[in-house]
């Protein structure tokens, strides 16, 4: 049944680098369909099941005759010559990729990914959702029939040392981000491109037209189909007003997840029904209630500029803005320019990421309560700005000074690893302190 990953393995010495959830995936699956096979896991930290730990965990690689590399693991520091890398995406490409509707883009993929699924899901479609949504693409192969479209978000890190494409790839976006992983746009870019850079003749690019100069130069050395969702209008079929995801940007998620369900045989037309019987996932813009007539928003998923201005724009109001975390090094001059066009009454910083952003907004230092002095241009006259270390001094500041109908908008722009575990942790945080504001 999976003969193609199992050929591609057998009578090799095989190192799996990273031990987290895919890399415990992976040994499940060589263990049960190679045991014969030489395998070994290494791991930057030492725990149980992993052979090579430590500062030097790399250098295993040389030792091996492939090594499946999993997402979390950087190699942008490392060289890499000679050493045959594949991973889960790679291999399971290998034996599925023209059952696989594949999903990626710098913001949008999870939403977009979660919603090709519902659709064919809701239509009656054999769909088998996996991926970056967090399930190992290998824990979904014993379900796989002739029949099912795989629907898989792919990260950048997923696309990197992959070699073959999709069926059907969806690229929604490309913005920097993950430089500390990448090192550079350009590398990061390039991993992204890997979702439409093997595709053959009779497969299909759903692209949007930003994306035109780099995209289509991948797309077209083989003349491949595409489609530009950007420009797919849809205006006559749906009610935007009634549609459970909200905002222009999503609006494009939707238009794309329409043309890849089609482009794999499912005529759009029969989905648009199921457009607003969709359950948006947890953390994007998403509403945590009205609490002593002041609303909160939780969209700590946006880790990047452009996902705060596109925030800003779908909720219209926003009077307290959180911005800030890890410093990915981005460039965040956009959303300062945003921000200088349409004031934000009380912007609450943190992090070196937010001490960056305060910075562009201010042109001086980054203390605590800085209000716009007269002589900066106007619109920044509206703005207070405040830099915050946790949580819970961010909630202070906001039960002193918001006002019935004022709305607080979680939307970082920043990654959340310099207090948090990921940005799910981070939105947890902000939604159980709105509550607890409620109730103080």
């Amino acid at each position: 049944m999976f003969d193609l990953i199992i050929n591609r393995l057998r009578g090799k010495r095989i190192l799996i680098l990273g031990f987290g959830r895919e890399g415990k995936s992976t040994l499940t699956f060589v263990k049960k369909h190679l045991p014969e096979a030489v395998v070994a896991v290494a791991d930057k930290n030492e725990m149980e099941g992993v052979k090579h730990f430590g500062a030097s965990y790399l250098e295993a690689m040389y030792n091996y005759d492939i090594v499946i590399k999993t997402p979390g693991i950087s190699l942008k520091d490392f060289d890499t010559k000679g050493v045959e890398i594949t991973s889960q995406t790679d291999l399971f490409f290998n034996q599925f990729r023209k059952q696989t509707i594949g999903i990626s883009g710098t913001k949008g993929k999870s939403t977009t990914t979660s919603l090709i699924y519902h659709l064919l899901k809701s239509a009656g479609r054999d769909a088998i959702l996996t991926g970056n949504i967090g399930i190992p693409c290998f824990d979904v192969m014993e379900d796989i029939k002739p029949e099912s479209i795989v629907v898989y978000e792919l990260s950048a890190h997923q696309l990197e040392y992959v070699h073959q494409s999709p069926h059907v790839g969806v690229l929604l976006n490309i913005f920097e981000e993950h430089l500390d992983h990448f090192g550079t746009f350009e590398r990061y870019k390039s991993a992204k491109l890997n979702l439409l850079r093997f595709m053959d003749k009779d497969d299909f690019a759903i692209i949007h037209d930003s994306l035109s100069l780099d995209v289509r130069r991948v797309i077209a050395r083989e003349a491949k189909p595409s489609r530009v969702f950007s420009q797919f209008d849809i205006s006559n079929l749906v009610d935007s007003t009634a549609l459970p995801l909200k905002g222009d940007h999503n609006l494009l998620n939707i238009k794309a997840a329409l043309l890849a369900c089609d482009a794999y045989g499912v005529d759009y037309h029969e989905l648009i029904p199921y457009l607003y019987t969709f359950k948006p996932l947890e953390h994007r813009l998403e509403p945590v209630g009205t609490f002593g007539g002041v609303s909160f928003v939780n969209d700590s998923i946006s880790t990047i500029p452009q996902a705060t201005i596109q925030a800003c724009k779908a909720l219209g109001r926003v009077d307290f803005l959180l911005l800030g975390g890890f410093d990915r090094g981005i460039d965040y001059q956009p959303l300062a320019d945003f921000l200088r066009e349409n004031p934000v009454p009380h912007l609450l910083f943190t992090g070196k990421a937010g001490e960056r952003m305060m910075r562009l907004m201010v042109g001086f230092g980054e203390g605590a309560g800085i209000e716009i002095p007269d002589e900066i241009a106007s619109p920044l006259q509206s703005m207070v700005l405040t830099h915050y270390s946790t949580m819970e001094e961010a909630f202070a500041y906001i039960a002193a000074h918001a006002q019935k109908g004022d709305v607080v908008l979680l939307s970082p722009a920043a990654s959340s690893y310099d207090q948090y575990k990921n940005f799910e942790e981070r939105g947890r945080k902000f939604k159980a302190l709105a509550e607890g504001l409620c109730k103080s």
